[in-house]
């Protein structure tokens, strides 16, 4: 009967391992889309623990050859596990990707002698666009 029991308990805690944990639904209180046949696009919506997110897309400059590009404009918002707010704006188009937020890190600034010699290299393509590149 122990044998039993002991093994029984085993098997218990051997199947535990594979039981899925199950993570509480967060619902959408909030949401709305829109898109057209140009490819503009729109959507927001607000969970229900705060998250929200936006964004929108649209061409620039239509039809206009060698000027079009994609823009992707949007922003997100949530509190972090440690009770800090976090909010974040972006766009993206053709220069790349561009962020902002409180929570990103900042790069230091160039020292005055790099500075300097950017300023100097500049001054220098103008007069010559070929400066540095042969």
């Amino acid at each position: 009967m122990k044998l039993l029991l002991v093994m029984s308990a085993v098997l218990a805690v051997s199947l535990a391992q594979f039981v899925p944990v199950l993570k509480p639904i967060i619902p959408i209180t909030a949401y709305s889309s829109d898109h057209s046949h140009d490819g503009t696009f729109s959507y927001s919506f607000t969970g229900g623990n705060g998250l929200t997110q936006s964004e929108r897309g649209y061409v620039k400059n239509p039809g206009v050859k060698d000027a079009e590009a994609n823009v992707v404009e949007g922003s997100y918002s949530y509190t972090s596990p440690e009770g800090v707010p976090i909010s974040l704006r972006y766009f993206a188009d053709e220069t790349g990707f561009h962020a902002e937020g409180a929570h990103l890190p900042v790069a230091p600034p160039i020292p005055v002698a790099i500075q300097r010699s950017l300023e100097f290299i500049a001054r220098q393509r103008a007069i010559n666009p070929n400066y540095g590149r042969d």
